[in-house]
């Protein structure tokens, strides 16, 4: 089972990256395989990957397409494909076949409410 860890600082201030960093480093017996960091104004999100799903492209943080909005994730998305090919049929591009990104993608289509069109266990944060 993977983990995610994130700060949000409600000021805008930037992040501690070191305390990130730790708090990721707790909870690495989740993700042995890989670990990611996304650091921006006021916000840092962290995950550490146990690979089950495109495991080669699948690594996190992934970006939106215009790279405005970035996840970290833990779960299974069970309809990620037909939601990919949705999204793909509404004009959005991918670049691995992890089902992470299609949430992102979902995330872009649908705001708020993408977490209606997902079938499976998971948390993320965007």
């Amino acid at each position: 089972m993977c983990g995610i860890t994130g700060i949000v600082r409600a000021d805008g201030k930037a992040v501690d990256r070191e305390v990130l960093v730790r708090m990721n480093e707790a909870i690495h017996h989740r993700g042995p395989d890989e670990d990611g960091f996304y650091f921006s104004e006021g916000v840092g999100l962290a995950m550490r990957r146990l690979s089950i799903i495109d495991l080669k492209t699948g690594q996190q943080p992934i970006p939106n397409q215009d790279r405005t909005a970035w996840i970290v994730f833990n779960g299974e998305i069970y309809n990620y494909q037909e939601l990919r090919q949705r999204l793909e049929d509404l004009g959005h591009e991918f670049h691995t076949g992890s089902d992470t990104e299609a949430i992102v993608h979902a995330y872009d289509q649908y705001g708020t409410e993408c977490p209606k069109y997902l079938r499976g266990m998971f948390a993320f944060a965007i």
